[in-house]
């Protein structure tokens, strides 16, 4: 059996045969294992667990929140980042490049971190109800590729501009958080940043921790002219905690949705399907990452 295991996802935008070689020989004696399907990334982690000293992860957000979902704690994993964002690697102070994060990984320094679930679904950095689920999804539709993989900041960026577009800069309650009145969409985050536009972090919840419970986030109304200030609140990564119009709740273990219709759900950039109703707990404690 080998030291480690190095589970690569392919279709991640920065994942190539020539990086996945320089990324194995800088980890040394590990297993390559290629995702061959949804789902594979989970079940090679579920293998993998307590059978090695490691589970190294080389691939985007998608193939990270898989790793998570089948894992329970005791074999310390090292996310190597190979998508277009790979936001928990950065978040957790990781260098974009792969090769230099995975060196920095062979330097075994571990952090313990709490998770997120959503209706069951782990998560590291980030869930969401409405809009940003709704934009995960419209991205999703452009198709993904080998070479390319998912569409880049510019697909989000027109995405975004056209799902405000069609409400006219405009959105409604259409959800509530009980016991904390209703809102336009929800985000509950695990980590600052909430995700990256390139190298811009973007933090809609800037309080929250990886050690912590989840912040969870959400503007009661959003008009024209209150967006520049949101959009202020995202790149300054400070106002929103205080802000009249938006709700903010901090270290939070549990806390329950209930949509007016239903509406698209995504854990770490991933597209949950459709929801009427979501449970946001948080796992503390959870499992341990080399960082």
């Amino acid at each position: 059996m080998p030291r480690a295991i190095l589970i690569v996802n392919p279709f991640a935008s920065r994942v190539t045969d020539d990086r996945v070689e320089r990324v194995a020989a800088v980890l040394g004696d590990v297993d390559v294992r290629v995702t061959e399907r949804r789902g594979h990334a989970t079940e090679l982690a579920r293998e993998a667990e307590g059978e090695v000293e490691a589970i190294y992860v080389f691939s985007g957000d998608g193939g990270f929140n898989e790793v998570l979902n089948g894992v329970d704690g005791r074999t310390p994993l090292g996310f190597v980042p190979g998508g277009g964002a790979s936001v928990l690697p950065r978040a957790l102070g990781l260098p974009r490049d792969p090769v230099a994060a995975a060196r920095r990984l062979l330097e075994e320094r571990t952090r313990r971190i709490s998770l997120g679930r959503v209706n069951g679904r782990r998560f590291g950095f980030s869930a969401g109800v409405g809009f940003d689920a709704e934009l995960v999804r419209r991205v999703d539709a452009r198709g993904r590729t080998r070479e390319h993989g998912r569409a880049g900041n510019v697909a989000f960026a027109v995405e975004a501009f056209r799902l405000l577009a069609a409400s006219r800069f405009r959105l409604e309650p259409v959800l509530e958080v009980r016991g904390h009145g209703r809102v336009a969409f929800a985000l509950a985050a695990n980590c600052d940043p909430y995700t990256y536009a390139g190298r811009l972090p973007l933090h809609v919840a800037p309080l929250a921790r990886f050690e912590a419970g989840l912040d969870i986030v959400g503007a009661r109304v959003l008009r024209p002219v209150s967006l520049p200030r949101f959009l202020a609140y995202v790149v300054r990564g400070a106002g929103q905690e205080r802000a009249r119009d938006v709700f903010y709740a901090r270290d939070v273990d549990r806390a329950e949705i209930v949509c007016d219709r239903p509406l698209s759900s995504q854990a770490d950039g991933e597209d949950l399907g459709d929801v009427t109703d979501a449970l946001l707990e948080t796992e503390r404690d959870a499992v341990t990452v080399l960082v």
